[in-house]
């Protein structure tokens, strides 16, 4: 799977050669690739699964929104691609053991999906946007922070 990932990837690197180096092409488009995807399961998981609601714990007398439970949701599904993309596909010259990456990405990813998420927070309840549009611009705004992380923290 991992090659042929690399092959598809490899038709379009031509196109932009001069612009990026094949990894930074290769995080590009494996990141982007994960990226849209939890931008469509946080559509389908926003309006459909949680149907916009907000949920009750009544044992914590606590309430959590609809486009929380969608983001977190999405965090792990995002996460376990992620993950494997990187390790596999992007950042394979790395020397680092696999449980060390794991725990690193972990941790970047936590970082990553907190600003996505507070950011999320702000546009929604203080900015009035609606939640998935909101979602599509704060994971577009930690997308260098998660690159830079990647690169120079949890796969070096």
């Amino acid at each position: 799977m991992v090659d042929l990932i690399r092959k598809i990837l490899d038709v379009f690197y031509p196109l932009v050669s001069r612009i990026f180096d094949k990894t930074t092409y290769y995080y590009a488009a494996c990141g982007t690739g994960n990226l849209v995807l939890s931008w469509f399961l946080f559509f389908l998981f926003f309006q459909f699964v949680f149907q916009k609601k907000i949920f009750y714990v009544n044992l914590i007398d606590y309430s959590i929104s609809a486009y929380t439970l969608s983001s977190f949701l999405c965090f792990i599904i995002a996460f376990c691609i992620g993950f494997l993309l990187m390790k596999y596909v992007v950042f394979t010259q790395s020397e680092l053991k696999g449980r060390i990456q794991l725990f690193r990405y972990g941790l970047s990813s936590l970082i990553t999906w907190f600003a996505s998420w507070l950011i999320l927070k702000i546009l929604i309840e203080i900015l009035q946007f609606y939640p998935s549009i909101a979602n599509v611009i704060s994971s577009c705004i930690v997308v260098v922070i998660s690159y830079l992380l990647q690169k120079k923290f949890t796969f070096k």
